[in-house]
């Protein structure tokens, strides 16, 4: 296990800003606010003040005061963030992080957490500061035979699991393949999301509530169908351009709110910006991308999007579990004892807004499997 720090070279900080300086603009197309994507004063703004306000430096040093390690696993050498907690015997907690997201995710909620668990943050591999996947085929399996291997090697024989988004899927897999050692499976949200498969034994209740499903999930980019049809297209152009890096990680941040107000008021500037400097200064706006491409579709004969799977090996809980109807379809498919109503949150990536309120969650929901 190779100890690792954070250590941008000054070259790469002084090219960001080169190339920020020599952005090409776009005009502003009709329209109000989001309506046709980020808006051009909005983009200037921000990349204005990345140039210029925002102190890589200053982040990259906060970062680094979080252990960090590189562990060569399956040929791919993994980084991972070791924090321990001041109590020896605490429950191990491996938290799975999001897309497009990356250990960034957990920055405000990690001091917290160590202070009961012994957190364990892998990037996963193609994110961040961890070898991309080198051949076609690699998927959710891949990456939780990796974290299972990460925290055999650990020497943690009996841990928690703890993931929202790309993270959902890897926290109950991780329970599947290692019943004996996963003592339950936290989430912040995903359980019992309905299908079509589901439509025909719905209520009349159930299924408008289904209808409006439809119509949120219509909205935005379908990042799913751009990336599982052309990510090395999309990848030349967030790989070279800054702006375009950071107008589409506006975008999905932004789609990602359940709030009207500024994505800044909801999410810190800095905490964005470091996640989009990050993907920047690692290139991997474009290794990132195998989630969509294949880790997420479904058989050969059904390529579409499908949610996590469920298992009913060990105990799950959710940070913000939702209607009736996604209640009795959990339930369907996992062991559910930990389901709140009013948890606090108005984005997908609830760690980065709601730190306390995220981590008050977790311990709630693993005092009871000690």
């Amino acid at each position: 296990m190779t100890p690792f720090t954070i250590d941008i070279p000054q070259s790469d900080l002084d090219d960001l800003r080169e190339r920020l300086t020599r952005t090409r603009w776009t005009p502003q197309l009709p329209g109000d606010g989001w309506d046709r994507g980020v808006p051009a004063d909005w983009l200037r703004d921000t990349a204005e003040y990345w140039r210029t306000g925002y102190d890589w430096r200053a982040r990259e040093a906060r970062l680094n005061e979080f252990p960090q390690f590189i562990e060569e696993i399956d040929g791919l050498g993994l980084h991972y963030l070791h924090v321990r907690s001041p109590e020896p015997d605490a429950l191990p907690l491996i938290l799975a992080h999001g897309w497009p997201n990356s250990f960034v995710e957990f920055a405000r909620t990690i001091p917290l957490l160590a202070q009961t668990f012994h957190v364990v943050v892998p990037s996963v591999p193609g994110f961040g500061f961890s070898a991309a996947p080198r051949t076609t085929g690699f998927g959710i399996g891949a990456v939780v035979a990796m974290y299972g291997r990460l925290m055999e090697r650990l020497g943690y024989d009996r841990y928690g699991t703890q993931g929202g988004d790309l993270g959902a899927y890897v926290a109950p897999e991780l329970a599947r393949l290692h019943p004996d050692r996963v003592v339950g499976v936290h989430i912040d949200g995903g359980f019992g999301f309905p299908t079509e498969d589901d439509v025909p034994g719905m209520t009349a209740d159930e299924r408008a509530e289904w209808d409006l499903m439809q119509q949120w999930m219509s909205g935005g980019v379908d990042h799913h169908a751009l990336l599982r049809v052309a990510p090395q297209t999309f990848g030349h152009g967030w790989h070279d351009s800054p702006v375009a890096l950071l107008a589409w990680h506006a975008q999905k941040f932004q789609e990602f709110s359940m709030s009207d107000q500024p994505l800044f008021d909801v999410i810190d500037r800095d905490l964005f910006l470091d996640n989009v400097s990050l993907y920047w200064f690692t290139k991997t706006a474009a290794t990132s991308s195998w989630p969509m491409y294949e880790g997420l579709a479904g058989a050969a004969d059904r390529p579409r999007f499908e949610w996590p799977k469920g298992q009913k090996a060990v105990p799950s809980g959710v940070y913000a579990g939702g209607s009736a109807l996604m209640r009795r379809l959990a339930e369907r498919d996992n062991t559910i004892t930990h389901w709140p109503e009013g948890n606090p949150g108005r984005h997908h990536f609830v760690a980065m807004e709601e730190p306390a309120a995220h981590v008050a969650d977790i311990r709630a929901f693993y005092a009871g499997l000690r």
